[in-house]
Order: C-alpha cells, then sequence, then structure tokens
C-alpha cells in the first residue's frame, strides 16, 4: 500500500481544489497523512530558524524534531499538493512548507559537482489546483515540478485543475465534473 502525503493549503471550507484533491485521493489509493501547514505550527524560516537548523545539521541529528517535515515529506511514495490558483502561483503556506522541507541532507544533497541531487522515496507528485479564471501561465506549478524535479528527485509531477470556475455564466459543477473525470486520465498518462 502507497504511503501518501497530502500537502493541504486550502482555506476555504468550500475549496473546490480541496474538493478536487479529495477525489484524486480517492481514486489513488493508500495511507493518506494529511499536513495543513496553516495548523502544523510552521513559519517562515528566519535568521534565528535557519541558525538552528544549521546547527542541527552540522551535528548531524536529522531525527530533530524541527526536520520532522522534510523526513516525512522525504519518506512519502507520493505526494499530493492541493493549492488554489492565487496570484498566478500559490498560498503562502505552500511556500513556508517548502522551505521547511528543502533541507540539504534530508530532502536533497549536492554532489561534489555543486549539483543538487534528490534524497526522495516519492516516485510522483500531483499538483491539484483550481481558478476562478482562466490559467494563461501556473508558474505555481511550474515552481513545484522544478523543484520535485532539481532538488527533491521526483521525476513525474502531474498537474489537476479546473479553470474559469468564476468567470459569469460559467457552469462551475459542470466544469467541476469534467475535471474530476479527468483525474482517471491522469493517473493512468
Amino acid at each position: 500500500m502507497k504511503n501518501l502525503l497530502f500537502i493541504n493549503t486550502c482555506v476555504r471550507p468550500e475549496s473546490r481544489t480541496k474538493r478536487l484533491a479529495d477525489r484524486l485521493l480517492e481514486r489513488l489509493g493508500g495511507e493518506v497523512t494529511e499536513v495543513r501547514p496553516d495548523l502544523a505550527g510552521m513559519a517562515p524560516l528566519t535568521a534565528e530558524s535557519l541558525m538552528k537548523r544549521d546547527r542541527i545539521l552540522a551535528d548531524g541529528d536529522l531525527s530533530a524534531p524541527e526536520l520532522f517535515a522534510a523526513r516525512q515529506f522525504a519518506a512519502a511514495d507520493r505526494i499530493v499538493i492541493a493549492a488554489p490558483y492565487w496570484d498566478l502561483a500559490f498560498p503562502a503556506w505552500l511556500r513556508i512548507y517548502l522551505e521547511n522541507v528543502t533541507v540539504c541532507g534530508v530532502t536533497f544533497r549536492y554532489t561534489e559537482e555543486g549539483i543538487p541531487l534528490g534524497l526522495c522515496r516519492a516516485d510522483r507528485l500531483y499538483y491539484v489546483t483550481t481558478a476562478g479564471g482562466p490559467i494563461s501561465y501556473n508558474f505555481g506549478f511550474e515552481y513545484v515540478s522544478a523543484l520535485a524535479k532539481g532538488f527533491y528527485g521526483i521525476p513525474d509531477t502531474r498537474l489537476v485543475f479546473a479553470e474559469g470556475l468564476d468567470i459569469v455564466g460559467c457552469d462551475t459543477e459542470r466544469v467541476m465534473r469534467e475535471a474530476e473525470e479527468r483525474i482517471e486520465g491522469v493517473i493512468r498518462a
């Protein structure tokens, strides 16, 4: 059974992005661990927290509580990120989460040539998003995909999305159902 890590940055109770993510998780099956960065006590890195993390890493204490999120991320078989499409990207909570899990020695390391080498077990990352308007540039997915492939060593990133949901005259329910129907194709691709 796959160990699925679900990073949920949907803050609205009736989130359309969360609805799509729930459908994806249902289709994937497996043991799901949900992380809500806004409720998990995560904070942006500061000079103080970076110095503390540097000391932990210098001491070689990879079991330190401060590295829990990074260890959890690195150990997942598959990763699902639910992030609404905000301002051509994603909510700040996702950036905070990524800051906390991008840890040299846990989720990646550098080769002698200075090239990042991924240490994550996951073979696939799904990025789920919805947008009120059209998604002409999805810098959120592109950023996460580049980080997954270039740092974490996750070779396969896939996008699940619904767009145009708040455009006047849009049949929102129809667009959401169509996006849910496309999930099976995204899984099999």
